[in-house]
């Protein structure tokens, strides 16, 4: 095996080539490893640390943690936004879209996505990724300018899948054709963790001799735990930026860790310039918030070939299996699975991330529950057969689509156009309401948005100790007097309220 040591190679000048971090501690390591479900208190402590770590961009934020911000943490996402962005004043701060939908699995009318990115960025946001898996150039092109004319930049994604027309030479093309766009970047994400050090090699050197001058940025899951020795491979191969997360919430179905890519790009010769003093204070913040919250923290995966068959991201298990359950079924968990990889198959090989991934996965648990191949058909599916989510990347099987086509519902999608309401059209449903919360009612059933502002905030200090806290969260739950006190040798509390 070649070692790794001192590998990189110097610039003519004899400097070494520099390697920029992106931060996913808020965005991408909550949402592998938390649900999403990151509070404004869990978030904001660490703000500073992150901002004077010298990354060069902090993802923030993405349609569907709004929606999870209001239904399970009772929680205004515009003001965590608002309060998040303004603590990091020195760095870029990112959000995510799809080129054609935000929050729904559906399509989203071209007007809401304008308000969406106008709004972000006038709440902070900076810097856009912009996913595909069809690689619908009108939408992405589209959305482009949008995010550009804001003033901020656009770094459309392409979604790895494994496949056999998914090849080198098929991404490449993606990516001139991305570039041609006018992008800001490029970024390549692995969001199973399916991507091996040898294809990592060869299919990061051929995005980026497509991308030109443009930077690439690389963004791969450890599902498969070789994501870390792949992110030593993207760079060799001429990756410029790598995506990390704190050590809480890094490894296993997230991302590398910050702390370890940091080490390995350094020993391998490249020039990485971050403030290590300022890890420890967000590893341990989170951890003390774990351990409060009762929430797990990242672990290694282990290899697992199985992974390469039903190309499941991480964050779709826990959904899947809570399904089966709900049915008597759970033992039939990797049944699913392998349906799974039939059905992508049958449907021409789509990218195994949103909304595809929810396609298929749900189309290979219908099977599954009901006993008859697509004897139940989702919305969903029959607008990917019909073209409306784009081109299939492969020829779908013929015999597969005529039985959805011959569905009840399909003739509903086969000359169907999607809305284009007007925003003046929108607002006549939600009376006179600002930008901000037309997104959010767009986003969230309002009586989910009435029942978050009428919850008190929580706004916890995890300072203490979480052995500490753990004991004063216990002894409040189970006191039944007046009052209470809990002291030990360097903490005291007394909490003392009417009889």
């Amino acid at each position: 095996m070649t070692s790794f040591i001192d590998c990189a190679p110097t610039l003519p000048d004899g400097s070494r080539r520099k390697i920029q971090i992106v931060d996913q501690t808020l965005r991408d390591g909550p949402q592998s490893w938390w649900g999403m479900r990151m509070r404004r208190d869990m978030g904001l402590p660490i703000a500073d640390h992150l901002d004077r770590t010298g990354f060069h961009t902090i993802d923030l934020v993405g349609s569907s943690i709004f929606e999870v911000l209001v239904r399970h943490c009772k929680e205004d996402p515009w003001d965590q936004l608002i309060s998040l962005s303004k603590a990091m004043p020195r760095t870029t701060v990112r959000a995510g879209t799809r080129s054609n939908g935000i929050v729904t699995f559906g399509l989203t009318a071209d007007s809401v996505m304008d308000l969406w990115v106008q709004r972000l960025v006038a709440h902070g946001i900076g810097s856009f990724w912009i996913y595909d898996g069809l690689f619908n150039l009108d939408k992405i092109g589209r959305l482009v300018k949008t995010v550009q004319a804001e003033g901020a930049q656009a770094i459309p994604c392409i979604l790895y899948a494994d496949s056999p027309y998914h090849t080198d030479d098929y991404y490449a093309s993606r990516t001139r054709e991305l570039v041609g766009l006018g992008a800001d970047g490029i970024e390549l994400e692995d969001a199973a963790g399916l991507l091996t050090p040898d294809r990592t090699r060869s299919l990061v050197n051929a995005i980026k001799t497509a991308a030109g001058e443009l930077p690439v940025e690389v963004h791969f899951h450890s599902n498969n735990a070789m994501a870390p020795i792949n992110y030593l491979e993207a760079a060799l191969a001429g990756a410029d930026r790598v995506h990390t997360a704190s050590r809480t919430l890094a490894a296993g179905v997230s991302l590398p860790s910050t702390e370890v890519t940091y080490s390995n790009l350094k020993y391998a010769g490249f020039d990485v310039q971050l403030d290590e003093s300022q890890f420890s204070p967000v590893e341990q913040h989170l951890q003390r918030v774990a351990e409060y919250e009762g929430l797990p923290v990242g672990t290694p995966a282990e290899f697992n070939l199985f992974l390469y068959r039903h190309q499941l991201p991480g964050g779709m298990t826990g959904t899947f299996k809570a399904q089966l359950a709900e049915r008597g079924m759970a033992d039939r968990f990797e049944e699913v699975l392998d349906e799974m990889s039939v059905v992508r198959t049958e449907l021409g090989y789509p990218v195994m991330a949103t909304p595809f991934s929810q396609l298929v996965g749900t189309q290979a648990v219908l099977n599954v529950v009901t006993g008859k191949r697509y004897s139940v058909i989702p919305d969903e599916v029959l607008m990917y057969v019909n073209g409306h989510y784009g081109d299939a990347v492969a020829p779908m099987d013929q015999n597969i689509v005529d039985v959805i086509q011959d569905s009840p519902k399909a003739k509903s999608y086969s000359d169907w156009v999607p809305a284009q309401p007007s925003l003046d059209e929108l607002r006549k449903r939600f009376g006179n309401v600002d930008d901000d919360e037309l997104i959010l009612r767009l986003l969230v059933p309002g009586n989910e948005i009435d029942i978050m502002r009428n919850t008190p905030k929580r706004n916890r200090d995890f300072s203490a100790s979480s052995r500490e806290m753990k004991h004063v969260r216990e002894l409040v739950n189970a006191a039944t007097g007046a009052y209470l006190h809990l002291s030990s040798p360097d903490f005291s509390l007394t909490l003392q309220g009417d009889h």
